[in-house]
């Protein structure tokens, strides 16, 4: 009956914003939605509740799962129509797999990151690439006019960092989705 998509892109290509638009497509046809996003992304949650929120305005409430918390859980609780994910390359790889498993009986939607600024897959991307019914790309522009392949990570003073830790959360003050040429060049 259900399936699970994934939808893939750099940072700032709109994957919040698809994910938003979605929920309001579903709520407006009078569904219901649980919006998720793992725990571990906390950059928009506000007055302890957490949230996910676009660049461009719009945001909404979301469930935060934590890292070792079943999503099926959540749905003994309550009944939904439909489960959308921001920020789904955080996911743990059981968590993919739950997702999978759910998948038989209501439609998912996952949002998320391929790769890291090391252009390495992160766990809950990988798995969903091997799991998902449907995989899309949103595409991103570099800001010479390609398309977009790479999470840049940079520095305070805009200067590509290319090594450290895989995670370090961060919006436009420390990422800038780049194609693989300026992204190797150093160019901002």
């Amino acid at each position: 009956m259900g399936k699970l998509v994934f939808y893939y892109g750099v940072m700032g290509c709109s994957k919040t914003a698809n994910a938003l638009i979605t929920r309001f497509q579903y709520l407006e046809k009078g569904k219901k939605v649980l919006l998720i996003k793992p725990a571990l992304d906390t950059r928009d949650n506000i007055d302890n509740k957490s949230i996910i929120a676009s660049r461009i305005g719009i945001q909404a409430e979301a469930y935060a799962v934590r890292i070792d918390e079943s999503i099926a859980s959540l749905l003994s609780r309550d009944t939904y129509d439909i489960i959308i994910c921001d920020e789904a390359q955080f996911l743990t790889t059981a968590q993919v797999n739950e997702l999978r498993n759910l998948s038989k009986y209501i439609d998912i939607i996952c949002y998320g990151l391929r790769t890291d600024f090391q252009s390495h897959l992160f766990e809950g991307s990988k798995r969903l690439f091997e799991l998902a019914d449907n995989i899309y790309e949103i595409e991103g522009v570099c800001t010479c006019g390609k398309k977009a392949v790479i999470n840049a990570r940079l520095t305070a003073d805009k200067k590509i960092i290319y090594h450290g830790d895989q995670l370090e959360l961060g919006g436009n003050d420390k990422y800038v989705g780049m194609c693989w040429d300026c992204w190797q060049r150093g160019n901002i």
